[in-house]
């Protein structure tokens, strides 16, 4: 039985699993300060090792760049995101207000158990 066991292929993941998005970078991802500190501590030892940092550096800020570039809305002017934001609160004051409304009608029982 142990030498079937090893044969067998292991069972394929859920498809679930492999739809689902990606996880958000760990916040270590966005800090540059380690990075810095690479350079800071290869200059001070006259590190030949200063240009491969000051590339993972570079490198660094453009996935950045290319990140906020995609997120959703960077597009939308600080305004128009003001406007949005008014027109919002403005459908969640009058749903609130139907809700009172509805509730004040009493056309719904509720059981009392």
């Amino acid at each position: 039985p142990a030498g079937r066991a090893a044969e067998e292929p292991p069972p394929p993941e859920p498809p679930a699993e492999q739809k689902s998005p990606p996880l958000p970078p760990a916040q270590e991802e966005f800090s540059f300060l380690p990075l810095v500190h690479d350079i800071i501590k290869c200059m001070d030892k006259d590190s030949q090792d200063v240009h491969q940092v000051l590339n993972e550096l570079k490198n660094k800020f453009q996935e950045m760049r290319k990140l906020i570039s995609s997120m959703p809305g960077i597009g939308v002017s600080p305004e128009q995101q003001q406007q949005q934001l008014q027109n919002l609160r403005e459908q969640v004051r009058t749903k609130n207000e139907l809700l009172q409304k509805y509730k004040s009608l009493c056309m719904f029982e509720i059981p009392k158990e």
